[in-house]
């Protein structure tokens, strides 16, 4: 363990930073709550600090009130600049008003309505720019160095870091008992790297994890490699943790005191969104749901149990439309559906057949369009208890002659097949599939298809807009062979992240003309 006391790393002076922050001339000390169902399924006694409750719905508060508070009165007069993908935003601006500074939030266009429409009620001046936090960033910088405006960075200042770590303050007074973890989401680090410093100082025996997206995983990296490493393109379902650098302050602090870094799926994020809900009956943000979904994680591979483990419920500034996404994921994440795709005979009594040989279990969804006369593809989604459930599920329905496919962690079945199921066409001729992703927001889809002009014919199209982080279409086009180098070149070109899928299960057996 590293003795923070000795850390080259600023830790004492950040301490009493922390010590004597200003955090609650505006934020408030949030409740620490037992979960009890979370604790009965783990076998663990979970605990959630509600930074959900703040004024904002957010910890944000915290850092962006201490670092303003902080700043001189000739530096409030002329105002202050964020960047943020929201809840920091929304931190700013709320100091900003209360102090009486005027303030600029340049935030990226794929920010939830819900937290631009928080931002501009506080009387912030609003700039939508860039795709992520690093392009709104850049703009931010531009913007203040322009107009002489003090830049209050979302993560990577001193001040705004020991605001943030008044969270693990209020946790080791609240909790008298035996405290064995606490969890924390890391974007940037600066909520990481305050509970860190401040826990290992006080209480260095209380392990610290930070929980990241797998897509999203920039601290990760960074602790792997050594040094800061930036992303080409963080996943922006976690919006609150979207970026693509940490910090030059937040990496030598996280990478001396956190313990570890923990990734998780988007499916297990929506999961753990489920999970507050049903202890709490609050709906939080991906972000906020981080760090349950990083505790389940780890105690379920084997993670030390002993003594309480909490998680930080970071916000809950979620977009209503998104959640049709965590509804629809939630089930995959915690391991309570499975997808299937089934050959079954083509006649009459072979549906009744099936359901007979699957039993009395709950299903989910049924997908089945007639395409020849000798055998039916069907698509199935089932309740299940476990992923062990499912294999055994899968072995009973192959000891009964069934050709089944697992789908339930192929992406182009869970997004685009199911809605698919039925669309094959007997005149396609050379078609070449792909996946493709791009930021989701107003006017994305058009510029996206214009971006595919007219040079090839599309032969297969399926776009949805789930209220999530990326825009996600399925498509294919009619290519001769000796044009595939062109059109690889073509795909290339325009910019945007693809994944050629000609022989994906999914849409082998939903797809494909086999007349």
């Amino acid at each position: 363990m590293v003795d923070v006391q000795d850390s080259p790393s600023g830790v004492s002076p950040l301490l009493r930073s922390i010590l004597s922050s200003h955090v609650y001339g505006l934020a408030q000390e949030t409740p620490l709550t037992r979960a009890p169902r979370l604790s009965s399924r783990l076998e663990a006694d979970v605990w959630l600090k509600r930074e959900d409750q703040q004024a904002i719905f957010s910890f944000k508060i915290r850092g962006a009130y201490n670092c303003l508070a902080s700043l001189s009165e000739a530096e409030r007069a002329r105002g202050v600049i964020a960047a943020s993908a929201g809840n920091h935003a929304q931190g700013v601006a709320y100091s900003a008003r209360h102090l009486g500074c005027p303030a600029v939030i340049v935030m990226p266009r794929t920010t939830p309505d819900i937290k631009v429409d928080a931002v501009r009620s506080a009387g912030a001046e609003v700039v939508l720019a860039g795709d992520h936090y690093a392009q709104a960033e850049e703009e931010a910088l531009r913007i203040g160095a322009a107009r002489g405006l003090t830049f209050v960075h979302a993560y990577d200042d001193l001040r705004v870091i020991a605001g943030q770590a008044t969270v693990a303050v209020e946790i080791l007074r609240q909790h008298a008992g035996n405290l064995g973890a606490i969890f924390v989401p890391v974007g940037g680090g600066g909520l990481a790297a305050g509970v860190g410093v401040y826990v290992k100082a006080v209480m260095p025996s209380v392990r610290v994890y930070g929980v990241q997206p797998v897509d999203a995983d920039a601290m990760f990296q960074s602790l792997v490699a050594g040094h800061p490493v930036a992303l080409e393109h963080p996943g922006l379902f976690v919006d609150g943790v979207a970026v693509r650098r940490v910090g030059r302050h937040t990496f030598p602090l996280v990478q001396a005191t956190v313990d570890s870094v923990i990734r998780v799926s988007n499916d297990q994020i929506c999961a753990a969104i489920k999970d507050v809900f049903e202890d709490t009956r609050s709906i939080v943000e991906p972000a906020g749901a981080l760090a349950v979904a990083g505790l389940k994680a780890h105690l379920e591979a084997g993670g030390e149990r002993h003594g309480a483990q909490v998680a930080v419920l970071s916000g809950a500034n979620l977009n209503f439309d998104r959640l049709r996404f965590v509804a629809e994921r939630a089930a995959l994440g915690e391991a309570r559906e499975a997808l299937f795709a089934v050959t079954i005979p083509e006649r009459p009594g072979a549906f009744l057949e099936f359901c007979t040989t699957l039993g009395p279990r709950v299903v989910t969804e049924f997908n089945y369009r007639l395409s020849g006369r000798a055998c039916a593809e069907i698509f199935v989604g089932f309740a299940i208890r476990s992923h062990d459930d499912a294999a055994q599920v899968a072995a009973q329905l192959r000891t009964r002659g069934y050709d089944v496919a697992d789908l339930t962690e192929n992406e182009v079945a869970k997004l685009h097949a199911r809605h698919m199921v039925g669309g094959r066409a007997r005149d396609v001729e050379h078609e070449r599939v792909c996946r493709f992703e791009f930021p989701e927001r107003p006017g994305a889809l058009l510029q996206f298809l214009q971006t595919l002009g007219g040079r090839w014919n599309i032969s297969l199209f399926h776009y949805r807009n789930h209220g999530a982080d990326f825009g996600r279409v399925f498509a294919g086009f009619e290519v001769a062979e000796q044009d595939l180098p062109a059109f690889n070149g073509f795909l290339d070109a325009t910019g945007y992240s693809y994944q050629m899928e000609l022989d994906n299960e999914a849409y082998r057996r939903f797809l494909v003309d086999r007349g």
